[in-house]
């Protein structure tokens, strides 16, 4: 185990008995470190139910691909924590990171903090130290009371789109929960909105004009549809015609507009639009494996992972399917017992030749295999279970060794099996 890995054990231990949303362990550990959040390069803030993370991606690959240096901090990780920072384009190195930590710990002082909070903490403080041009901040959870949201200028908002989840803390209607992701709209700074339901729209357009923040909405502001080969973005700028996102997905079109909408609004060149669709890296988003020992154990079929996990990510990976060539897919679930399984299986069902359920291992909030497949088999999916990955792969390739495999359900999973592949 790293010296980071010790640390971030330890910080998990001053977990609050009760979760409360709140900002004040923020502004007090924040206070002890000296304010490092006002500290650092401007700030483009990231909040949303769906794509945060695949627009961040396009967004700092277009900036970079412009010169700048850009911090960005993204949750949660994968297969190592090191993946959430990164310091002027690169991850955070491991002896930063432990200091880093370290120096934090001691600043809150054995006082009851959330783990994101006092990570976040250190980010803010790892983000002050290094000089850049731009710091990308994807929210954790909703926006309002988010760790993240302690910045009280940013250069620029940015809200993808929203739909049902975290109902225990954001709220059981998309109304409420547009509401929080609002939260991080601040005066005068402008705003870009992805493509939302009206009645998210509406509540995102009256928080902005309350604020009197710029709004920038697809639909109203920009556009951005397939054509041909590749696709057109359009704004009250001009037009931008380029090939299709690198990363898998109709979804990825929508997407690459909110991230294109937003560099044009950061000034942006043609040149660098190109970049941010077609260099941009997100793992664990429709991405195929082609590599590994569990690449290996697939043999002739191919193997992909996704970490969506909720009925919207459900239907885009549903559509996104829909677009690969024909080839009967057999998936690979894991879930959390948090989630609405059957809202995220239900679009999958006509696309999915059988489901293997497996536990999420190590993750004390898995839902139970058995449980996956009872669901799965209630919309539809043809269902068995197996005791991990590997042995689900063995199961779907003895039947059909051709097959496309798709592990899905869960980051969490996903990270288990980019660390279980290497």
């Amino acid at each position: 185990m790293s010296q980071s890995d010790q640390i971030l054990a330890r910080l998990m231990a001053l977990h609050p008995k009760v979760i409360d949303l709140s900002l004040d362990r923020m502004h007090r550990i924040l206070a002890a470190l000296g304010h490092p959040e006002r500290a650092i390069p401007p700030v483009i803030h990231i909040a949303g139910t769906n794509g945060k993370g695949s627009t961040q991606a396009m967004i700092r690959a277009g900036l970079q691909a412009g010169g700048a240096r850009v911090h960005a901090y993204t949750s949660p990780h994968l297969a190592h924590f090191h993946e959430r920072i990164r310091l002027a384009g690169d991850l955070i190195g491991e002896d930063t990171l432990a200091a880093t930590l370290e120096e934090c710990e001691a600043a809150n002082d054995g006082q009851p903090i959330t783990f994101f909070e006092i990570t976040t903490a250190a980010a803010f403080l790892a983000f002050s130290r290094v000089p850049a041009d731009y710091t990308l901040l994807e929210v954790g959870l909703g926006g309002r009371l988010d760790a993240t949201n302690v910045v009280d200028a940013p250069r620029l908002t940015v809200i993808t789109p929203v739909s049902i989840d975290h109902t225990q803390y954001l709220g059981d209607t998309l109304p409420l929960i547009a509401g929080e992701k609002a939260g991080i709209i601040k005066p005068r700074v402008p705003v870009i909105v992805g493509p939302q339901e009206d009645e998210a729209l509406r509540v995102i357009e009256t928080r902005a004009q309350g604020l009197t923040a710029p709004i920038v909405a697809y639909g109203q502001h920009w556009m951005i549809q397939p054509d041909r080969d590749g696709m057109v973005f359009q704004d009250d700028h001009g037009l931008w015609d380029l090939p299709l996102p690198n990363l898998i997905g109709p979804h990825q079109i929508q997407n690459a507009g909110t991230a294109l909408a937003a560099l044009r609004a950061l000034g942006a060149t043609e040149a660098q639009a190109r970049a941010a669709v077609t260099q941009a890296e997100w793992p664990a988003r429709m991405q195929r494996l082609r590599r590994g020992p569990l690449v290996d154990l697939a043999g002739r079929a191919e193997l992909w992972l996704d970490g969506g996990h909720n009925p919207a990510g459900g239907e885009a990976l549903a559509a996104t399917l829909s677009a690969l060539p024909p080839r009967p897919t057999h998936l690979i679930c894991g879930m959390l017992n948090t989630k609405d399984i059957a809202g995220y299986l239900r679009p999958l069902a006509a696309h999915a030749a059988s489901l293997t359920a497996i536990d999420i291992p190590g993750e004390e909030n898995t839902l139970p295999a058995a449980e996956t497949a009872r669901i799965a088999g209630l919309v539809g999916i043809p269902t068995g279970t197996a005791p991990d990955a590997s042995q689900a792969i063995r199961k779907i390739t003895a039947n059909d060794p051709e097959a496309r495999i798709l592990i899905c359900g869960s980051l969490y999973l996903a990270g288990r099996i980019l660390r279980e592949n290497g």
